[in-house]
């Protein structure tokens, strides 16, 4: 039986702007925030200043206590996390907890996680769902345990995935039902209203799918599969870290192209895949196994991004340059 405590005292650990909306909901909703534990700040830009995550800057800027371990065993920050006495933990978007950490709480340690566990566990489970074709995903809040993504299920909240949507569309509305759903977790657990399930009594229609780490390299387009293949894929990767190819010119050089959106198009051909049709002002088209892809916002290498016509007012590309 979980100990009830309408007002639990919450340590909030997260890093990235999905987090902020729960980090975000959670003060809304008038709960005691005791501390938040975010990543150290890390260099970026011109000189490589130092800059704080999404998450720290919210928390300052709410008069927020801020714990940034660089090592979540350091003894100093056992101590510190230990002196804020939580009840309960919330985790969105950050680190693998060692157990001194999740299991420090009187009322346990849950984390919020993008898809419909236990499917897609893992590190992208956003991407891979679009990449998949998926038509729908959803997030789940479960209790961390000794295993990752593996712990029981408290409550699951499910959104369509729309034929167009990029990754980071549903990102964004994942995150704003994912800090509702953090919300409503919280307020059952302190209530003592909640039942876990352990998530291989959870049944599926369809085999397991897991969500990995996704690397440059897992980012590259084969052209020779199909336009819809090719569709979720680049859907699935937009706008981080994008789907890329290679574009050789006439003279046999290799340029590094980002591609954000496209659509695809059922037209037979004979074309080799990766073989462009345009018209050198307004569309690139690229052959695919089925098919062509139409770019419609790109990325040359070191250049902006920008929509097609934009690119073919500054570059002249023509059906003797390739993607591969």
């Amino acid at each position: 039986m979980i100990m009830q405590a309408r007002n639990p005292g919450i340590v909030f650990m997260g890093t990235p702007e999905f987090a902020v909306a729960s980090l975000d909901a959670i003060l809304n909703a008038g709960y005691t925030l005791k501390g938040v534990v975010t990543s150290p700040d890390k260099p970026s830009g011109r000189g490589l200043q130092l800059h704080p995550s999404p998450v720290k800057e919210y928390a300052l800027k709410h008069g927020l206590h801020v714990l940034q371990p660089t090592k979540l065993k350091d003894p100093d920050f056992l101590t510190a996390l230990r002196s804020l006495n939580p009840d309960l933990q919330v985790v969105v978007a950050f680190r693998m907890l060692p157990e001194e950490v999740w299991s420090l709480p009187r009322l346990g340690t849950f984390n919020l996680h993008a898809s419909l566990l236990p499917q897609y566990r893992g590190a992208a489970p956003i991407n891979w769902a679009v990449i998949n074709g998926e038509r729908a995903t959803g997030v789940t809040t479960f209790f961390i345990n000794h295993e990752i993504d593996k712990g029981s299920v408290l409550f699951t909240a499910q959104t369509p995935i729309y034929e167009n949507e990029s990754a980071g569309d549903v990102h964004d509305r994942l995150m704003q039902i994912g800090a509702e759903l953090v919300v409503k977790t919280i307020r059952e657990i302190a209530s003592g209203r909640i039942t876990p399930v352990e998530q291989h009594l959870i049944g599926l229609s369809e085999p397991m799918k897991a969500a990995p780490k996704i690397f440059r390299d897992d980012c590259r387009i084969h052209w020779n599969l199909s336009t819809q293949n090719l569709h979720n894929f680049i859907r699935g990767l937009s706008p981080h870290p994008a789907a890329w190819t290679e574009l050789i010119t006439d003279d046999n050089e290799s340029v590094i192209f980002k591609i954000f959106r496209a659509k695809p198009l059922l037209r037979k051909h004979e074309l080799a895949p990766g073989s462009l049709v345009t018209d050198g002002r307004h569309y690139i088209h690229v052959a695919s196994g089925d098919g062509f892809m139409e770019l419609e916002r790109i990325q040359m290498q070191a250049k902006k991004q920008m929509s097609v016509e934009e690119f073919l007012r500054g570059y002249t590309l023509t059906e003797a340059h390739r993607f591969m």
